[in-house]
């Protein structure tokens, strides 16, 4: 009971859409008919630029950690794990938009800040390395994606947190699976490029 009870407001913090809100705040649009036509901090970066984004990826972090923290505090490690991978879903899926929400990046990063310190401190300098050198977003989240469970494994975390890491980079995978295309054929868009608002 106590393991579903943490997933459950896991799902519901990470449905909670702060890219939506701040599109809504700011010019009273929906992010996601604009841009990529993401709900996530990247997109409301190249929309409404980095004044609108910075609160937002803080939020999405938060959204997280909070969940991360507050499923250990029911039910223990286990209890953290479901919670943060029940918010990454949220986020991607949430309720409150019809479930076309992000790609979950920020909030997975705001998990692993609880679960996984170190590991997510590396990946976040191997992300922001691989996108100051690219400038592609989307591939530092890749990078991010792949190595996680390989760290996983290599500080020597137990199958169950290797088989998480493998949920969670995954799941970043598949959400980013038009961006991989796009890389494929040289069409991604560049950090720095920004969607015109009518």
């Amino acid at each position: 009971m106590k393991l579903f009870v943490s997933i459950i407001i896991g799902y519901l913090l990470g449905s909670i859409p702060p890219s939506f809100i701040a599109g809504k705040i700011a010019r009273n649009i929906d992010i996601r008919q604009y841009g990529s036509g993401n709900a996530g901090a990247t997109n409301v970066l190249r929309v409404l630029g980095l004044k609108a984004a910075v609160p937002v990826f803080l939020a999405d972090i938060l959204k997280g950690v909070l969940a991360a923290l507050i499923g250990r505090w029911i039910a223990g490690e286990t209890g953290a794990a479901l919670a943060g991978f029940a918010a990454i879903v949220g986020h991607n899926w949430p309720m409150f938009l019809d479930f076309r929400g992000g790609k979950g990046i920020a909030t997975s990063f705001g998990v692993l800040l609880v679960l996984f310190p170190l590991i997510s401190a590396i990946l976040f300098v191997a992300g922001v390395v691989v996108i100051a050198i690219t400038k592609y977003v989307s591939l530092g989240s890749i990078t991010a994606a792949i190595l996680f469970p390989i760290l996983l494994a290599i500080f020597g975390y137990d199958w169950k947190m290797v088989l998480f890491g493998v949920a969670v980079g995954g799941l970043a995978l598949y959400r980013h699976r038009s961006n991989i295309s796009r890389l494929i054929e040289g069409k991604e868009n560049k950090l720095g490029q920004r969607a015109r608002v009518q």
